[in-house]
């Protein structure tokens, strides 16, 4: 008899956000700006029909990505998955801008032709274009919780392949420590947050030990929702680390290099005190300016409520990871 014994973060009753679900992103930037980090309760109106509301559903509209298949592993978790629009409308882009709502501006990133160089201390380097990664890698779905530095979180449903189906490929020397991600910039289309000062260490870049990297969670997204990604998830490739903060995860890739030494990554060369290079999800460690300890989850209903709950230790992943940090 095969007995199936859930994840600590499995629930199988949890529903799974209707995509037909739409809220109003306006009126929910509006709310949020009125409250702090303990308010319970903000009310989304949807008005659907609003230029904004068929602008920002057109970016959802992507290609859908079929065979498809959900990872029995990572099926579900406690909470429900995140609506779709909202999830596109809530995000941090810094190369298009220093608030949430870059959906719109994130649409001039130009992703035709796009091209992911593998270099560095690898036996196998490579160039893959979209074609060659849906060939070589196997692609699932996967549902994560996400957690942002900022103490809000959500659930996604991620598709693409795990990044220690790439390490497999490229063969990495025993030199190769550390690995590098950077993201596409191009100061025409991409004019970057209106809040900073000075000269910014663009292209973004993030960084991973390499042991991180293989382990099981450690993913290469390229959808979401079954969909292809939207410009402002990070089209058309970006990495998805659950047990860290989400600034680890780099948007729109376009180098991975292996390297003998730590690199140098965007947030931690900027502000080192607040955002460290490992920078695991840890309710007991505060960020300088706010607490860790609880997050808002941004979750769905017809009227979404900041559903205040506290923050879990490698946000709840502690079986896949814990074993890193010992």
């Amino acid at each position: 008899m095969f007995i199936r014994n859930p994840k600590p973060w499995h629930n199988e009753r949890s529903p799974v956000t209707p995509k037909r679900i739409y809220f109003n992103r306006r009126h929910f930037l509006k709310s949020v700006i009125g409250v702090g980090i303990g308010a319970t309760s903000l009310s989304l109106a949807g008005c659907q029909t609003s230029e904004s509301d068929r602008a920002l559903q057109k970016t959802l509209n992507q290609p859908k990505i079929s065979p498809l298949k959900t990872n029995p592993n990572f099926a579900s978790v406690d909470r429900p998955i995140t609506n779709e629009k909202l999830a596109g409308s809530y995000n941090n882009f810094y190369e298009f801008g220093g608030d949430k709502s870059i959906w719109l501006k994130a649409q001039e990133l130009p992703t035709d032709n796009w091209k992911v160089e593998v270099t560095g201390l690898v036996k196998n380097p490579k160039t893959y274009d979209l074609d060659d990664i849906k060939k070589q890698f196997p692609i699932e779905e996967r549902i994560y919780r996400f957690r942002c530095v900022e103490a809000w979180s959500m659930v996604l449903p991620w598709v693409g392949f795990p990044m220690k189906e790439l390490i497999k490929a490229v063969e990495p020397t025993s030199k190769a420590k550390f690995v590098r991600f950077t993201s596409f910039y191009d100061e025409t289309v991409m004019p970057g947050p209106t809040f900073s000062l000075g000269n910014l260490p663009w292209p973004y870049t993030e960084g991973l030990r390499i042991e991180e990297m293989a382990n099981e969670l450690a993913f290469f997204a390229i959808g979401i929702y079954g969909e292809e990604l939207p410009k402002q998830h990070g089209a058309p490739i970006r990495a998805v680390l659950p047990w860290k903060y989400g600034f680890k995860g780099a948007k729109s890739i376009v180098k991975v290099e292996f390297l003998a030494q730590q690199p140098a990554t965007y947030w931690h060369t900027r502000i080192p005190n607040e955002y460290g290079f490992i920078a695991n999800v840890n309710p007991d460690v505060p960020h300088p300016r706010w607490s860790q300890a609880t997050e808002k989850f941004i979750g769905t209903g017809p009227d979404l409520s900041w559903d205040i709950k506290p923050t879990q230790l490698y946000n709840g992943y502690q079986e896949y990871v814990a074993h890193l940090y010992s």
